[in-house]
């Protein structure tokens, strides 16, 4: 075991399990790895959430918290061989013009960098997808180049476009759909993020890869028709598994 979690009671029907409090990749497929393991074997729960470093076991009904957590320990100890479907990196499309990238400016200036190095460092970066919440398909995503770190905004925005492209923290994300919220903004994706029509309502999932490919003002909108179309096909390629 390369971990200790450790468990508490969570309300009266949950039990939330804690790893050590950082973003990091061996702690998400840890936590992944006993996700699955805890869905494959107790038929008595109704859902299995996770975040950065915890994760959330809902049963249907009350139970023994003693109990449980020595089934949890057990199936920590001894997880399920069982093969996850593999990761994939996904290429988002990014217009980060200046009308899209409406805090491109400023960001630039407090960094001391220009615009095109700022959207360099966000572009090459590959990031790894850790949960999806927030919003439904918002990613959230570990690797930003620790130049681009910066405060969320003091004043939140009380509405943020679809597709905005930005950066809070230690962190950047797409804001799936028409939002308030509180990062700074360096761009627009024109792609869906969040379908509830199709089987796989987002298209990424936990570990697996994105990275944000830059795209001109008509590349934009090209990209936006074939959204609406139902003709756009997203890049992506398997990257184990």
């Amino acid at each position: 075991m390369k971990f200790q979690p450790k468990y508490q009671r969570f309300g009266e029907c949950a039990i939330l399990v804690e790893w050590p409090a950082k973003i990091d990749k061996d702690i998400l497929s840890d936590i992944l790895l006993f996700k699955f393991s805890v869905e494959n074997r107790l038929k008595h729960i109704v859902e299995v959430n996770t975040a950065y470093h915890s994760l959330l076991v809902v049963y249907k009904n009350h139970f023994s918290f003693e109990e449980e957590v020595g089934r949890l320990k057990e199936i920590y100890r001894n997880p399920s061989e069982i093969k996850p479907r593999p990761s994939r990196l996904w290429k988002i499309p990014v217009c980060y013009d200046d009308d899209f990238g409406i805090d491109l400016d400023a960001l630039s200036k407090g960094k001391k960098l220009s615009k095109k190095e700022v959207v360099q460092m966000h572009s090459k970066a590959i990031y790894t997808v850790y949960f999806i919440g927030f919003l439904p398909g918002f990613l959230y995503l570990g690797g930003l180049d620790e130049t681009l770190h910066i405060p969320r905004k003091a004043v939140p925005r009380l509405k943020i476009e679809k597709g905005a492209v930005a950066i809070g923290g230690g962190q950047t994300g797409v804001y799936p759909s028409e939002s308030p919220g509180g990062w700074h903004i360096i761009g627009n994706s024109p792609i869906s993020f969040f379908d509830p029509h199709k089987e796989q309502p987002c298209f990424a999932s936990a570990l697996d890869q994105v990275q944000f490919v830059p795209i001109s003002r008509s590349g934009y909108e090209d990209i936006k028709t074939l959204v609406k179309e139902g003709l756009y096909q997203m890049e992506s390629e398997v990257i184990d598994g």
